[in-house]
């Protein structure tokens, strides 16, 4: 080999081992930030609470089809879930409302925008004990007991027992409790017979054991017929039938929050349910979004009783004892 050909070989070889040297220290950077993808990554969401079955049941799929994505969930009250998407500590929420201009501000002063993607319609349920007679309300009524006019069982109906209403919620920062202020156009409810416990769980439970406890859950914790723990949480309770407004769609009937009465909007107490995203990048958050708000996540909505935002229903006779007794 000549001398020429020699120097030109020792320089290549140098040139390898640098470039190699410099993907090989790239790679062992154990600092270097991995972004997500819409299928893969891991991240970290905030969740509220009432939404815990269909939202779990939305990941166990999603996680079984894209084995190298984790979104972990932390199921929680609907401020603190808000303000976790305010404060970094989620990359996506899933809530029941969009966000004020107040909590979107100081997202916008870091010039983040927040995606919305509606992929559900839920209902508030009003459940009793098995024991109370009186399971059928109008939105006078309610409106009454919760601004406090009426606060007496009997005041419903002179059969019902002298009892008090004890009014029960999941947690007090909730968004079945904003939801019932709103209804009753209250700032506050008295403290002598409205409680908030932590969880739906434990409002289930609480009426399960109380006569006179009027309680307020997502529908999503009893509508789906074949989760073990929704029927067995039926044969605990009943569920409350309510009368919408004169005027309004199914006005003077009595309907429990049927998925086709929802539907309809013959059940008054609805409520959209949302993925709210702070990404600004297309991540593991936007793809999950996508994905419940798509046809495979739109069908886990269909199974669990609520309502599909975007995808056609089909309605059928239902009869009182199908589910809700």
């Amino acid at each position: 080999m000549n001398k020429i050909s020699f120097r030109r070989l020792i320089t290549l070889s140098g040139a390898i081992i640098l470039i190699s040297g410099v993907f090989s220290g790239c790679g062992s950077n154990s600092n270097q930030k991995v972004l997500d993808t819409t299928t893969s990554g891991e991240i970290n969401i905030s969740v509220d609470e009432t939404f815990e079955p269909i939202v779990q049941a939305e990941l166990d799929v999603f996680h079984a089809i894209y084995l190298t994505a984790k979104i972990k969930a932390h199921y929680k009250s609907e401020g603190d879930v808000i303000n976790d998407l305010i404060t970094d500590s989620a990359r996506a929420i899933v809530v029941t409302r969009e966000l004020t201009p107040a909590e979107l501000k100081p997202l916008q002063d870091k010039k983040l925008v927040v995606r919305s993607t509606k992929f559900a319609i839920d209902a508030i349920a009003l459940i009793i004990n098995p024991a109370n007679t009186d399971s059928t309300f109008s939105m006078p009524n309610l409106r009454d007991i919760f601004s406090g006019t009426i606060s007496n069982w009997n005041e419903l109906d002179k059969a019902n027992a002298n009892e008090d209403i004890t009014v029960v919620f999941d947690n007090p920062n909730s968004s079945t409790v904003r939801y019932m202020k709103e209804m009753a156009g209250k700032n506050q409810f008295s403290a002598k017979n409205f409680f908030a416990l932590k969880t739906n769980k434990e409002v289930i439970e609480y009426v399960s054991k109380h006569k006179n406890a009027l309680g307020i859950i997502g529908v999503n914790w009893i509508s789906d017929s074949d989760d073990s723990t929704a029927t067995g949480f039926l044969k605990k309770i009943k569920v409350g039938a309510i009368a919408p407004d004169d005027g309004q769609p199914g006005s003077g009937e009595y309907r429990k929050p049927y998925q086709a009465y929802i539907a309809q909007g013959f059940y008054p107490l609805v409520r959209r349910v949302y993925v709210l995203s702070r990404e600004s990048h297309m991540g593991l958050g936007t793809g999950f979004a996508a994905f419940v708000a798509g046809d495979k996540g739109q069908r886990i909505v269909l199974k669990s009783g609520l309502v599909p935002a975007r995808m056609p229903i089909r309605l059928i006779q239902i009869s009182d004892n199908n589910l809700f007794q």
